[in-house]
């Protein structure tokens, strides 16, 4: 017994070791918030061109934000972790145009049987008022303070009534970890870093004060006021 727990204690090291290991790699990955929105648009357009994501292709245009994160690393043996950093842009509903990006962090820890790595581009779309509010405090948990549901794959699919819609694309192998959970928090000091000043996140993307063009490649992605969005490259 006492070798079985001195075991346990041992693979419980490991994984703590992992995890934290982890974290920061994901964090760091992007040296500024500019690199993060060019990679952004890439990822972006890696959906669109996708023929397993015609239901986000064909329905994009009524969310009310798109969440895009580039690269959401995520590994573990028992205990698991993941994290990441995204823009969001929100849509005005009047108008139909969509803000500049404001920054964030989402992250989680998780327990249970699972073992490996991956690296997941993700996009959350933002479907109703309450996902969006959400977004705009200081910090809220996927699942926890709104509903959060996996989207729909596939022409025929249908989504499930939820505040947010997941969508991703993985590389590697993983188990046992979902997005359910996860921590989103604004990054005040990016989002201070790409507009060159003290922002508030409400005014970037629901008054749409604050700008920035080197943005405008990935807003013209987006689509149009009164139009849907266009699948790329089919």
């Amino acid at each position: 017994m006492p070798f079985q727990r001195l075991r346990l204690f041992s693979m419980l090291c490991c994984a703590l070791a992992f995890l934290f290991s982890v974290a920061p790699v994901a964090a760091d990955y992007y040296g500024e918030p500019a690199e993060l929105v060019e990679r952004s648009a890439s990822v972006y357009k890696g959906f669109m061109a996708d023929p397993n994501m015609e239901w986000f292709q064909r329905n994009v245009n009524q969310a009310r934000g798109v969440f895009i994160v580039p690269q959401m690393l995520r590994g573990g043996f028992i205990i698991g972790g993941s994290g990441g950093r995204g823009a969001l842009l929100a849509q005005d509903q009047t108008s139909g145009k969509w803000s500049s990006p404001s920054f964030y962090s989402m992250g989680s820890v998780s327990f249970g049987f699972q073992a490996g790595a991956d690296a997941s581009e993700i996009i959350l779309l933002i479907m109703t008022d309450r996902g969006l509010n959400a977004m705009l405090s200081t910090d809220y948990k996927l699942g926890a303070d709104v509903a959060v549901a996996a989207g729909p794959m596939g022409a025929s699919a249908k989504a499930q009534t939820a505040d947010i819609l997941a969508f991703g694309r993985s590389q590697g192998i993983y188990g046992g970890i979902s997005l359910e959970g996860a921590a989103i928090s604004p990054l005040d000091d990016w989002n201070r870093q790409y507009y060159g000043k003290p922002v508030q996140v409400f005014d970037i993307l629901i008054n749409q004060k604050w700008s920035n063009r080197q943005a405008d490649p990935l807003r013209n992605l987006l689509p149009k006021p009164g139009r849907n969005a266009q699948p790329i490259g089919r």
